[in-house]
């Protein structure tokens, strides 16, 4: 047997996929015979130089050259460990050794796939949540057993488990996104894909928002002498209120996000889910009570900010909603909701908000516009 020789090939197929873009792989090629390993990379076909066998034009072309050079060396420190233990090297034997469980594994194919990626890290924790619950539903799941009864059967044990149906639509998005990976690095069959005919059910998203006088009655709680926990949650929350953040934002404020400009405050940030800069004249929001808030915990700003888990500061919040006495569920998403109905109803402009809430689309602020018109005809209908 002779040297496998390895050279990075793209759009193998000749296909590309929804995005534009196709696969960047690594043939390894010995005595007349090819096999093919993914790199999981993606590409348009402008940023890919045939004749280089290199990425061009990519904002992280360099990083991308780099991990596709490793790819090719790794399969190489492979191939010289095989010989070095007396075996004779064939590309079925270097495929096995390279990953013995990709060949069976679906969940090994996920997590490879999340973990190489270049997706943004709250996508790649998104990503990871529906692997576990994959991991806790089926520990041990080959590809050929990833069918539409699979689907079907996954979506029940989410209910079982007491995820409401957007959160479910959620996760089966994800296992779409994963099964279509699969099937594009030839894992799987496209011609038996399980979401072929299969409707993910979704139900109208509700934006809970909290009005004037429910903000007001939790602007009036003392609750120090309750618990210091209580009394942060509270405080985080009133202030995503007066600034507009998601929960996201606000874990990730630091000193360096406020700002002075001609003596008055702002904040300044990139939002984490989007990457859009986002400027907060917290002087002039709500009367500066986000930056009164931000006043007393001055020198204390990293505790602040370093708020716990979202799950448990929505637990958090029931209790707070009782003891205010406010009769209806919130969340700590609600307070982005809130500020946005409470902009609308002082008359600021519909595109003033969506700067402020950092909306790439003013049909995404355009929500609230009609939730307002909404709660105006039913309070008004309330009138004898």
């Amino acid at each position: 047997m002779g040297k496998i020789s390895y050279r990075l090939v793209f759009n193998r197929n000749n296909k590309l996929n929804a995005q534009g873009k196709a696969l960047i792989q690594v043939e390894a090629y010995l005595e007349r015979r090819k096999i093919y390993f993914s790199t999981h990379i993606h590409l348009k076909p402008n940023q890919w130089n045939r004749k280089k066998c290199m990425v061009v034009r990519h904002p992280e072309a360099d990083a991308l050259n780099y991990y596709l050079q490793e790819s090719m060396m790794k399969l190489e420190q492979k191939e010289m460990e095989i010989w070095r233990r007396g075996r004779e090297v064939t590309l079925e034997i270097l495929k096995q050794e390279l990953n013995p469980e990709k060949e069976h594994s679906f969940l090994s194919f996920v997590r490879e796939e999340i973990a190489s990626s270049t997706m943004k890290e709250s996508t790649r924790k998104n990503r990871n949540t529906t692997l576990q619950l994959l991991s806790q539903y089926k520990p041990h799941l080959a590809f050929d057993e990833v069918t539409s009864g699979f689907v079907h059967d996954f979506e029940k044990f989410m209910y079982k488990k007491g995820l409401e149906m957007n959160t479910v639509a959620k996760h089966l998005k994800h296992l779409r996104i994963f099964i279509n990976a699969a099937i594009r690095q030839e894992c799987m069959n496209g011609q038996n894909d399980p979401f072929r005919g299969y409707k993910i059910k979704t139900a109208p998203y509700k934006h809970v928002f909290l009005l004037p006088e429910e903000v007001g009655k939790l602007e009036n709680l003392k609750l120090a002498d309750v618990g210091p926990s209580l009394e942060h949650t509270l405080d985080a929350f009133l202030f995503c209120i007066y600034t507009g953040l998601r929960y996201s934002d606000f874990i990730a404020l630091s000193e360096k996000n406020m700002v002075e400009i001609e003596g008055n405050s702002w904040i300044i940030f990139h939002s984490v889910k989007t990457g859009v800069e986002v400027k907060l004249p917290v002087y002039l929001l709500f009367e500066g009570k986000a930056w009164q808030l931000l006043c007393k915990y001055e020198g204390r700003w990293k505790g602040f900010f370093g708020l716990k888990s979202n799950t448990s500061v929505n637990y958090d919040l029931e209790t707070i909603g009782k003891i205010a006495g406010i009769g209806k569920h919130f969340t700590f998403h609600s307070a982005r909701h809130t500020n946005a109905t409470l902009l609308m109803d002082q008359g600021v402009s519909i595109t003033t908000i969506q700067k402020l809430l950092g909306h790439r689309n003013v049909s995404t602020t355009q929500i609230y516009a009609e939730i307002m018109g909404k709660t105006i005809v039913k309070d008004l209908t309330r009138i004898p």
